[in-house]
């Protein structure tokens, strides 16, 4: 970590990694100070119809941090993470959960798949994670 506390995320990625010059622009012209949403990013991969661990790419090559997770895993201040477990998870969400986790982790791609499938919000799908004490992997920005 730096002086301000900003970290070296390019260094996630082998020496040469570059990002599309579009996908730059835009993560440059919607972050805010050193930071982007991951819903912003989100809006920028479908803007642009590109991929989303592109978008993560540009932003870990720009130095800047992915805020604020749809799943609210991480990039909240002061407590980083803000999903708490459910007080109840029902039968039909947990089969959901066991049927797509892969190596005892549930890929955030699936965790999405399962919110649209209920029809409710991502946090709903990690806090039901969190009670059935169940990791959440794969970010499909590349930060975890």
């Amino acid at each position: 970590m730096t002086e301000n506390g900003m970290g070296h995320f390019a260094g996630k990625h082998p020496p040469g990694h570059k990002a599309e010059p579009r996908v730059i622009d835009a993560v440059e012209q919607r972050a805010k100070g050193r930071e982007l949403s991951c819903a912003a990013a989100f809006r920028i991969a479908g803007d642009l119809k590109a991929r989303p661990g592109e978008v993560g790419l540009a932003v870990d090559l720009l130095d800047m941090r992915l805020a604020k997770c749809q799943m609210g895993l991480f990039g909240y201040r002061p407590e980083k993470r803000v999903v708490k477990p459910a007080e109840s998870v029902s039968e039909e969400m947990e089969k959901a959960i066991q049927a797509a986790l892969v190596n005892q982790r549930l890929p955030c791609r699936a965790a999405w798949d399962i919110a649209e499938r209920f029809s409710i919000p991502k946090m709903k799908v990690a806090a039901a994670c969190e009670a059935l004490d169940v990791k959440i992997s794969s970010c499909q920005l590349g930060a975890f």
